[in-house]
């Protein structure tokens, strides 16, 4: 058996691949989208906030581009310095695009139960935990 973080990374790559394929009709990728949710859950979010939760996601440079894709692309505005908040057009777009993540959760996770799904979303917690833990780092 392979061990949990050969695993691990060919998820992410997969799920980033598919996902990548997926958005890239409607000109988003998977950080760009994951941008565009932080700043619809927090409307008038810091800059720094998006670069912040979205650390473990991706690198800053990859993050700073993806911020910059948003406002170049319609998605969302600058209201005030260093702030932003979706576009009109971007919220409304943004709807869009959640029905096709959804179908791609649903396709993911086919013959998966939600026992295990939430079984295994539990075990990753708890290792990281451990992990952050041993290393005086914050969860």
């Amino acid at each position: 058996m392979k061990p949990i973080g050969y695993w691990l990374n060919r998820t992410d790559k997969a799920l980033t691949r598919h996902m990548n394929n997926m958005l890239e009709e409607v000109g988003l990728t998977r950080v760009t989208w994951q941008v565009l949710n932080v700043i619809h859950d927090t409307p008038r979010v810091a800059d720094t906030e998006i670069l912040s939760t979205l650390s473990a996601n991706a690198d800053i440079p990859t993050l700073t581009a993806a911020i910059d894709t948003v406002i170049v692309d319609g998605w969302a505005t600058h209201p005030a310095p260093d702030r932003l908040s979706l576009t009109p057009e971007g919220r409304q777009r943004l709807a869009g695009v959640a029905e096709r993540v959804d179908a791609f959760r649903e396709f993911s996770t086919a013959g998966i139960s939600r026992d295990d799904y939430c079984t295994a979303v539990r075990v990753l917690e708890r290792m990281i935990r451990n992990l952050e833990t041993a290393l005086g780092a914050a969860p």
